[in-house]
């Protein structure tokens, strides 16, 4: 549950746009990050006729007070809910997301193989190192809430991701636990295309969980390297090559 008690940020607010084509696109953004790192994209595929549902996942956006109370199931429930509220009025659902939204993005996949395609870019989706693990629980033990933020690592120089300046540890937790252990034995039998955009360079999470998306996947994968951006390339020096190539890729999947 949204247990949110601060003003959204300008620019983090949740979007949805009525298309004219008979497909629909999700647009998922990431842990700490809100919908304006992912507005871009939503908007590109918008100008191309799709329609667009794009959630603010539960304590995101606002104050990052708001999000130690929220999990993995919240945001889950989030992205599930914008899903079920486009498939009502489209024919065919393609999920874009990154990251985090990613890791939900394949979630969804794996619970609606009816999906016709997804994008995810520099998803995580291997869960952290059980030494790293502990660490985390015992910094939560000796009661440190939040820790430094990993929002805005971008190549660019002149641009800034909105994200949230600190990470908060109760929530990462539960979507190590929760949302990326589990994530391992649903890869194989997912056999939605998808398309992944992987950063060479990625500060926040690492190029092998693309490498683990491409060797577990059950359905077809493109793989499109991005040389030029780190890990929120949405927003980084490759984001036109991302829009470009989703367009196309929801164009194809819709027709197939």
């Amino acid at each position: 549950m949204d247990m949110a008690t601060h003003e959204v940020m300008a620019g983090a607010e949740a979007w949805s746009h009525q298309g004219t084509l008979t497909t629909g696109v999700l647009v998922v953004h990431g842990f700490t990050g809100n919908p304006g790192s992912m507005r871009g994209l939503a908007e590109a595929c918008a100008s191309a006729g799709f329609h667009v549902e794009m959630p603010r996942l539960a304590g995101h956006g606002t104050d990052v007070e708001d999000m130690l109370p929220t999990t993995w199931s919240d945001w889950l429930r989030d992205a599930d809910t914008a899903y079920a509220m486009l498939a009502l009025r489209v024919e065919k659902v393609v999920v874009m997301g990154l990251s985090m939204g990613g890791t939900l993005t394949l979630w969804l996949a794996a619970q609606h193989p009816s999906i016709a395609g997804i994008v995810c870019v520099n998803p995580a989706t291997q869960a952290m190192p059980d030494e790293i693990v502990s660490a985390i629980e015992g910094m939560l033990t000796e009661g440190t809430e939040v820790i430094p933020g990993i929002g805005s690592d971008i190549a660019d120089p002149d641009t800034t991701e909105n994200a949230y300046p600190g990470t908060p540890i109760r929530p990462l937790l539960s979507f190590i636990a929760d949302g990326l252990k589990p994530l391992a034995q649903q890869l194989p039998k997912i056999k939605v295309p998808l398309l992944l955009f992987s950063s060479t360079q990625d500060h926040v999470v690492s190029p092998a969980d693309s490498d683990f998306v491409v060797a577990t996947y059950g359905g077809p994968v493109e793989q499109v390297k991005l040389e030029r951006s780190y890990h929120v390339a949405t927003q980084d020096f490759d984001k036109q090559l991302i829009f470009d190539g989703a367009v196309n890729f929801a164009f194809a999947v819709a027709e197939s």
